[in-house]
Order: structure tokens, then sequence, then C-alpha cells
């Protein structure tokens, strides 16, 4: 090796990697054992993602504002499930620090929010984020000319959406991921990895491998067990795990889930992502999700 302290990453992450068990986008069951050896990992921060702000007062350009429902926008339901989630994530798990994106309604880029999360060494990124279905275009007839019809197209509003979908990032952007971990994970004396991994390199190679396999798989697991507790606990209609290649998620160094709450233009979903019965079921499905989680890549069976 040319590299004494990758050499001991490559090992100590082929190590963890040996022992986790492997998931799948199924819901798994996960039998108990009676003895358990600890692997030395902690989980100590977690980053809160409320999605989509709103224009800061004074500024130009463009800014989503997310999706909108009759009377509530994303916005402002996600930043009030983030700061529900903060507040009981630090009750149930005073050892971990809770870091938010934002704490006002005020928007920030999606690159700032990567940031953040890198910056503060997170462990797991969760990003809120409220659902939404574009309108339907119709064809109607409005009148004949020369015995022929006459169509306009309109467009009608899709409440048809229901139920929470959880987003993990696909392979697509694995060259974006790739520079976050480069920067954000593997730093220091390692000088393979002060550029993008050579693919004549093996030792880069392997090393890059190892972390982006790694966060895969808990990232998928993570959103299987949020999925999980939402539905079988609280009874929520479920779209399912699914990949895209979203920005926050591959520019965050560390494992990454979108919890899409709800549909806010559905309007039984939107009364419930705006009720405190609906927010502090979701959070606590989320904290609970999380405590399993923890429970789990802090120890491995013998």
């Amino acid at each position: 090796m040319k590299n004494k302290a990758l050499k001991r990453l490559i090992y100590g992450l082929s190590l963890l990697l040996t022992f986790a068990p492997v998931y799948s986008f199924a819901l798994t069951t996960h039998t108990k054992h009676d003895t358990v050896t600890t692997t030395g990992y902690k989980l100590r921060t977690i980053i809160v993602d409320p999605g989509h702000g709103g224009k800061p007062s004074g500024t130009t350009g463009n800014y989503s504002h997310g999706a909108s429902g009759s009377y509530s926008s994303e916005r402002n339901v996600t930043l009030a499930l983030a700061l529900k989630l903060q507040k009981e994530l630090e009750k149930e798990l005073p050892s971990i620090k809770v870091v938010l994106t934002r704490t006002t309604e005020d928007d920030i880029s999606f690159q700032r929010r990567a940031q953040i999360a890198n910056e503060n060494k997170g462990d797991l990124f969760i990003s809120l984020h409220c659902n939404s279905l574009p309108d339907r275009h119709i064809r109607e007839v409005v009148g004949h000319k020369h015995h022929k019809p006459v169509y306009r197209t309109i467009e009608i509003p899709d409440h048809s959406g229901r139920g929470v979908l959880m987003l993990v990032y696909g392979f697509h952007r694995s060259k974006e991921e790739e520079n976050a971990i480069k920067e954000n994970v593997i730093e220091g004396g390692d000088s393979e990895m002060n550029a993008s991994p050579d693919p004549n390199d093996p030792e880069s190679m392997i090393l890059m491998n190892e972390y982006k396999r790694k966060y895969r798989k808990q990232s998928i697991h993570l959103a299987e067990l949020i999925d999980g507790e939402l539905v079988d606990t609280d009874g929520r209609h479920n779209e399912g795990i699914r990949e895209q290649g979203i920005y926050v998620l591959c520019h965050s160094a560390m494992p990454a889930v979108l919890v899409e709450t709800g549909y806010i233009d559905n309007p039984d979903d939107e009364a419930y992502l705006n009720s405190e019965k609906g927010q502090d079921e979701i959070v606590a499905s989320i904290v609970r999700a999380i405590e399993n989680y923890k429970a789990e890549v802090e120890q491995v069976s013998p």
C-alpha cells in the first residue's frame, strides 16, 4: 500500500460492511440476539432539512416556494415539522446534536443545505418535504366548425395523490457523491484522494466504493425504517421507496433520505399535515426509526 492511513480506512470499512446486514428495498424484519459486540461507531450528529423556504425579503432571483395546498404551504409545514423533530430528537437522544439547515421561512439554496450538512460532519441527513401533483390537461369540445368539433385544452387540479414517499439518491449522480465524500470524509494526509478517484488506482477506488456502498445501504435501510413506522404505526398510505437524482441527497456525504410527508394538495393530507396530531405522529415515527437505526449501526451481532 502507498499509504498506511488509507490501508487502515479500507480495512476498517471492509470489516464494518462484512458484519453489516444486507438491506434491500423490501421492508425487513430483524431478529434480536442475546449478546452483541459493539463496533465503536457512535451516531453523533443528525442534519434535519426543512425543504423549500420562501423568497428572502429584499432579494432578487428565482426561489421555489415548494408545494401549496388550499390554505397552507410546504415551506411552513416542513419548518414546523423540523422544529418539532429537532426538539423530540434532543429529548429522546440527548447525546446527539441536531442541526437544522434553516430555522426561518426564508429559503436557502440546495448547495448551502448540503454544505451545512457536510460542515457539521453529519451522520444522517433527513430532508422533510410535502408532495403535490401537477394539473391534469384535458381536451374538451367548445364548438364545431365545418361540422367538425373544435377543442381546447384546459388544466384541472389533480388532488388524487396521498400518503408518504421515501426518496434516496440514484446511481446516475455518483460522481457528485464521490466529490462530496472526497471533500468531507476522506481528508487530511491521503494525497491520493485530493482529486477525483483515479480509476487506474485500485487503492483510491476501493476506498471510494466502500464509502458509496455503505452510505447507499444505510440510506435505503433508514428509508425502510421510516416508511415502516409511518405505514405500520400511523396507518398512512405509502408509495414506497424510489431513487431520484436530488441535489441535497447526492451532495451530502452521509446516509441521506428525503421524506415526502404527504400530498399537501390533497384535502385530507393537507388537514393531517397541518394538525397537531398529524405532525406529532410524523415526528414520533421518524424518531422511532432513527432510534432503531442508531441501535443497529452502533452494534453488531456476534
